[in-house]
């Protein structure tokens, strides 16, 4: 490869770093009910890793699990506890500050930190934690990394941290929100399956 002038295309292995603190005690409150009958009830957050030509980026996430639509993300260099409540703090907004939301992740350090959880206080919701080290306990959002990772990103990650930034945005506001069918919302995208949620209570509305 040397005497060719090739380099390896191949994404370097990644690590997280372990958590040293210990878990708050938070029980399961959504407990694999995933199955939610209207928006802004419960959501689900979760984090990836991205690689960007150099160095690895981080991804949070925010979902409506009603229509498995992603309502809030960031994208940042440092998996930290910012990361995740810019990602809540921009679900928040953008869903009109609704009151008496779930939200449910996994045990990561991010989210039980003290910051987290007095940005959820503040925001008026319920946290809930899935069980230590089981991730089927926060499935949605492990399949929607999957579809991302599978039907969008390059095998071998995006050459910038722009890069990666801009094409992210373009698969969850475009692509997978307003086009991407979802089997659970019986081949509707997720924008499409909430518009058609809000028809309907428009017309129970107007009938009662």
């Amino acid at each position: 490869m040397k005497l060719l002038g090739l380099e390896s295309a191949q994404v370097p292995s990644h690590a997280y770093k372990k958590a040293e603190q210990p878990h708050v005690d938070i029980p399961n409150l959504l407990d694999r009910k995933f199955d939610i009958q209207k928006p802004n009830t419960a959501w689900a957050g979760d984090i990836t890793y991205i690689w960007t030509g150099a160095r690895w980026a981080y991804l949070a996430v925010v979902l409506d699990l009603f229509a498995r639509k992603p309502v809030g993300w960031a994208l940042s260099l440092s998996p930290d506890a910012e990361l995740v409540k810019k990602a809540l703090t921009t679900a928040y907004e953008s869903r009109g500050e609704p009151e008496g939301v779930m939200f449910h992740s996994d045990q990561g350090c991010q989210y039980t930190s003290l910051g987290f959880r007095q940005l959820l206080w503040r925001y008026r919701m319920t946290q809930s934690l899935s069980c230590r080290g089981n991730c089927w306990d926060n499935a949605p959002t492990e399949r929607f990394f999957r579809s991302l990772k599978t039907e969008w990103m390059p095998e071998v990650g995006y050459q910038s941290f722009p890069a990666a930034k801009q094409a992210i945005n373009e698969y969850i506001i475009g692509y997978y929100s307003q086009i991407r069918p979802h089997q659970h919302n019986g081949g509707l995208p997720p924008s499409v399956a909430e518009e058609k949620y809000r028809n309907a209570q428009k017309t129970v509305a107007k009938n009662t």
